[in-house]
């Protein structure tokens, strides 16, 4: 159970750092549309870096549990909460090529899994 707990703090960990992509975008959607003048734009990139500020020390407290090569493996799973958030918020498409580049993304990190 402790075992099953740490790895969900590791995800959540990642899942928490995928969010800085999503603000990035939002903000240079803003910036796009409105320029330097949007108020929008600077409420983004305050949560941007307020998200990167909590992840590292999140990350920090997180990597103690865990081997450098599971914890940075794992972290790959980043792109797979990065193509989530491209269909669910930005309505974009997923290509053959990028599922199939998250298939090999997590078949990496199952193998990496399977040794520790």
């Amino acid at each position: 159970m402790k075992n099953f707990r740490n790895y969900l703090q590791l995800h959540l960990n990642i899942l928490l750092f995928s969010l800085t992509s999503v603000f990035s975008k939002l903000a240079s959607i803003q910036y796009n549309q409105n320029g330097l003048h949007a108020p929008l734009l600077y409420v983004f990139l305050f949560l941007m870096i307020a998200n990167c500020g909590i992840y590292a020390i999140a990350w920090q407290q997180v990597i103690k549990k865990f081997s450098l090569s599971t914890a940075y493996a794992n972290k790959s799973v980043y792109l797979l909460w990065s193509q989530i958030w491209a269909v669910i918020i930005f309505h974009e498409q997923l290509s053959p090529q990028n599922i199939l580049g998250i298939l090999i993304v997590l078949f990496g990190v199952w193998t990496v899994q399977r040794y520790e």
